[in-house]
């Protein structure tokens, strides 16, 4: 299937208006490596091989390391890869914007978010409003937040903040929490338990949970936000952690990437606040399409492996 050009031209638009967004409120676009030599380990997300290094899954290391030496507000689209992930949301190459500011906490970047998603829907289909599966969805009116420990109280019967439980987590994540979030509204889930914190910090106010918030419109994960961890002692740890669990699982070992690790550790990053959004997903949300292959072209038939 290859999209039809009115979907790749609302395409277009969508990314032209975000970049307007970001010029205009201040931001410079930056440009990283694809191919890198050591990606950030996550147990459950596989970069492709590519000649003795890999395909970024994120340029999310690379991108910290320019606020290291002074970048204030910076923002990328560009293609990252998984590999391994084909199906009606995922392809093994897609379009992700992240962007980061200097002194901002994931709260600003929330706001910054709402404004983005708002005016980029209104400037490339003259309306904030959108249909998904038979729901109304105005981006400009409020998003609704619910706390992480809450939602897992009301739709899955626990508390993952004080009952710690990974599997369970990510089981009851999949099959009872996004199942059962408000599908007429965007929604955020906020406040992750610390053991789900990722590269975010701890809260100050409650060392029981992490500053990261994860957006979902009509059901679909769209974005995932941190309040950056600075603290260089506890990034190593975290990446040594799941460097374990990938090599408990059987999967590459990626090494460290200690030009990043020295950054932290020499105390050159600054408090700053980050997000990474998936523009094939929003652009599925703008044309009311169910499947990536209708917004981005030359997507490989479902079952193919990289």
């Amino acid at each position: 299937m290859q999209p039809s050009l009115a979907n790749l031209e609302l395409r277009h638009k969508a990314i032209h208006a975000m970049r307007r967004w970001f010029h205009g409120k201040g931001f410079i676009e930056v440009e990283t490596p694809v191919r890198i030599p050591h990606p950030a380990p996550e147990a459950y997300i596989d970069c492709p091989p590519a000649g003795g290094a890999w395909l970024r899954a994120s340029p999310e290391l690379q991108m910290k390391r320019l606020l290291a030496v002074g970048a204030d507000r910076i923002f990328q689209i560009g293609a990252c890869f998984r590999e391994g992930e084909r199906g009606s949301r995922h392809n093994p190459e897609f379009t992700m914007l992240e962007w980061y500011r200097r002194d901002a906490s994931y709260l600003d970047i929330l706001d910054d978010c709402r404004a983005l998603i708002a005016d980029s829907a209104a400037s490339s289909t003259g309306s904030t409003i959108i249909h998904r599966d038979g729901q109304r969805i105005d981006l400009a009116s409020t998003w609704e937040t619910i706390a992480v420990r809450d939602a897992y109280r009301m739709w899955a019967g626990w508390d993952p903040v004080s009952s710690w439980d990974a599997d369970r987590f990510d089981t009851d994540m999949a099959q009872l929490i996004e199942p059962s979030l408000p599908r007429d509204r965007a929604v955020v889930l906020v406040d992750y338990p610390r053991e789900a914190a990722s590269l975010s910090r701890i809260k100050q106010s409650d060392q029981a949970v992490a500053e990261r918030w994860e957006l979902y419109i009509g059901g679909m994960e769209l974005a995932n936000a941190f309040g950056e961890l600075t603290d260089g002692r506890e990034m190593r740890r975290r990446f040594e952690e799941a460097r374990a669990k990938r090599s408990a699982l059987g999967e590459a070992d990626y090494g460290l990437d200690e030009d990043f690790l020295h950054d932290l550790e020499s105390g050159a990053y600054p408090r700053s606040g980050g997000i990474a959004l998936g523009i094939d997903r929003f652009v599925m949300l703008l044309a009311n399409a169910s499947s990536i292959d209708e917004v981005r072209a030359f997507c490989p038939p479902v079952g193919t492996l990289w």
